[in-house]
């Protein structure tokens, strides 16, 4: 596995810095969610289950004020509320002129929803009265295609069995597909993107020899041995694991990744909060 330093990644390249590669219960690792880097710009997945995605984003040397584009996947607690969060700062960031330009939250119908009835409820008036108008709530049709700075990102239903959760394929300037399941396991509908990928991404909740411990099925999550078993027959080119279980921390990449490759003859990133892969 080839790791960049989030300090010291190339500008001219596509990389993916994880600021929290957790799931929803974990305290020694943050809720997942990343920021995909291009040449001209970017786009945030998720936010994570609270106001720690402000120090995730210091800590990643991202800066508010670049933070533009924003896809929040569905509506389980550890992937939107950190949105609020970020709404309640950048509003008052853009009435001081101190964030130019507009923030822009791609969801679906739900997520929509969801947000703006807490924000209603939780966010100032007054710092709402930026939603709609230098902050954008742009509701995203299953298959819509959209250019995001210098990507082309097709949203799409992954068929969850849980809540509507929506996953994208982002095309990069140089053509490669980059291909994010959100947190549940790949299902067919979603083959005609994930067939082929450049990267693809996909939640790995625990080893296979550990899920009587911590139940990856019961909870619709997958093992790194299945996810491995996914991605070497849709024939993808990189993996990148992550939404895992936080008590093997220290040896979480070695391992994931060596259960992975039993099935898989491709590249596999595991990486840890903070840790920028180059794409």
């Amino acid at each position: 596995m080839t790791f960049l330093n989030h300090n010291n990644n190339d500008a001219s390249t596509a990389s993916i810095t994880m600021l929290g590669t957790g799931n929803a219960m974990c305290t020694r690792c943050y809720n997942t969610c990343f920021y995909l880097k291009t040449p001209a710009g970017g786009m945030l997945t998720d936010a994570g289950g609270g106001n720690g995605i402000f120090r995730q984003l210091h800590r990643a040397g991202i800066a508010i004020e670049d933070l533009h584009h924003l896809m929040v996947t569905h509506v389980h607690t550890d992937h939107i509320i950190g949105a609020i969060w970020l709404i309640r700062k950048i509003s008052p960031m853009q009435h001081k002129g101190r964030f130019q330009g507009h923030f822009t939250i791609y969801c679906h119908r739900e997520v929509k929803e969801a947000l703006l009835t807490m924000c209603n409820l939780m966010i100032p008036a007054k710092i709402m009265r930026a939603v709609g108008d230098t902050i954008i709530l742009r509701e995203v049709d299953d298959g819509e295609t959209l250019a995001v700075d210098d990507m082309q990102v097709t949203f799409f239903d992954i068929g969850s069995t849980k809540t509507l959760q929506y996953g994208w394929q982002a095309v990069l300037p140089d053509g490669r597909r980059v291909v994010c399941l959100g947190d549940e396991p790949y299902k067919p509908v979603a083959e005609q993107y994930a067939r082929g990928a450049d990267w693809l991404l996909h939640e790995a909740f625990c080893l296979y020899h550990d899920k009587d411990q911590f139940r990856p099925y019961e909870k619709h999550h997958s093992t790194a041995l299945d996810v491995g078993m996914i991605a070497q027959e849709l024939e993808v080119k990189n993996l990148l694991l992550y939404h895992t279980e936080d008590t093997h921390l220290a040896t979480r990449a070695e391992t994931y990744a060596a259960e992975a490759a039993r099935h898989y003859s491709g590249h596999i990133a595991v990486p840890a909060d903070l840790e920028t892969v180059k794409l």
